[in-house]
């Protein structure tokens, strides 16, 4: 499938999805709800084999991905247990080239979503539940992550973005929003090879 961007979208891995939606808005956002494949705790910066492209749930480590922007690949073990708390993964590859673009118009869509009255409640200076991360793995230029859902595109739509981001924040299994760690470098693990396939 082929995108109003001109990048080709590449099918999701592993597929076994329920029925895509079609391609919207000018990157060719397709939305797709994915089946559950786990929630169990696994040993930090272990092997996780996720069926789709990004992550949408699985097993996961115990600790989980402060919501923050990172500039640095997060290990997928981390951030795929903020999905089960009911955050939004936002992740890209664009390559060498970059897309400073893109990301900058993603953070702005971060900063301005409404603020979480769980996340206020917590007191732990969390306004909401977002992830976004560089993601070398992905075969697409953005991607959103939800438990159980996926959103990709062959680059930035906000309109696209924020519509799933409204349809799906909040919906995991363990919707709380106490805050994570900030895992790049950290005590949890370093990144450099964490949750590499053996």
């Amino acid at each position: 499938m082929v995108g109003a961007c001109g990048a080709k979208e590449a099918p999701a891995a592993g597929d076994g999805g329920l029925a895509a939606s079609a391609p919207v808005g000018p990157c060719g956002a397709v939305t797709q709800q994915r089946p559950i494949e786990g929630a169990s705790h696994v040993a930090t910066c272990s092997y996780v084999d996720y069926r789709t492209l990004p992550p949408s749930s699985g097993d996961h480590y115990a600790v989980w991905a402060a919501y923050m922007t990172y500039d640095q690949p997060v290990p997928e073990g981390y951030w795929v247990h903020d999905l089960e708390h009911g955050a939004i993964v936002l992740s890209y590859n664009c390559g060498a080239a970059g897309c400073a673009t893109d990301v900058a118009a993603a953070q702005q869509m971060i900063d301005q979503y409404a603020d979480d009255p769980l996340c206020a409640s917590a007191g732990e200076g969390v306004r909401h539940r977002f992830v976004m991360t560089p993601d070398p793995r992905l075969d697409v230029r953005f991607a959103a992550s939800a438990w159980g859902w996926t959103l990709r595109a062959s680059c930035f739509d906000a309109d696209a973005f924020l519509a799933f981001a409204k349809a799906h924040y909040g919906q995991g299994p363990e919707v709380l929003c106490a805050n994570g760690e900030d895992v790049i470098g950290t005590a949890s693990g370093d990144p450099a090879g964490c949750g590499a396939a053996p």
